[in-house]
């Protein structure tokens, strides 16, 4: 639940910047790609803290999580970890938003069975409980969408007008 906290508060304060003149900032979507790369990079260390660490989600908690029908459960949270932090990448540079955006949405429909096994199989995470499924799975879904929204082609406004280019610095 953590990670869902970080999108809006993410996206609140890097408005705030924008409106007071950080032109990286300066769109609501260039907030939300912001914001969600923060998230990614805390929900990406968990899959490389070693797993006697019990303070924060660990590499074993990842690995717990993963259903027994995925092959090499360690090395595919590694390698989910390595993509987590090249979305968060892909979504600061301005010229790789759009694809990372997309990729971000596909990667979270791909992982969402790993949170729903968890959930059915009362995985604990971080020595907590999962979230229900009620809860999990529109999680997921607002992530999605977020991804989607961060990676909508500048100067585009809601129900896909055409407005003013985004005024963010290019090529970063």
């Amino acid at each position: 639940m953590f990670p869902f906290i970080i999108i809006p508060v993410g996206i609140l304060i890097f408005r705030l910047l924008g409106a007071a003149g950080v032109r990286r900032f300066a769109t609501l979507p260039a907030g939300a790609a912001h914001a969600m790369a923060v998230m990614l990079v805390i929900t990406a260390s968990a899959h490389f803290v070693p797993a006697g660490v019990a303070a924060m989600p660990n590499h074993g908690d990842v690995v717990a999580m993963m259903p027994p029908f995925i092959p090499f459960p360690g090395l595919v949270v590694y390698l989910t970890g390595v993509l987590e932090l090249l979305g968060a990448l892909g979504l600061v540079i301005t010229r790789t938003r759009r694809p990372a955006g997309i990729a971000l949405a596909i990667f979270f429909v791909l992982v969402l069975p790993a949170n729903v096994h968890a959930t059915l199989a009362g995985i604990p995470f971080a020595g907590q409980e999962p979230p229900p499924l009620w809860l999990r799975v529109p999680e997921q879904l607002v992530y999605i969408a977020v991804a989607l929204w961060a990676a909508r082609p500048a100067g585009v406004r809601a129900g896909g007008k055409t407005g003013a280019p985004a005024v963010e610095a290019p090529g970063h």
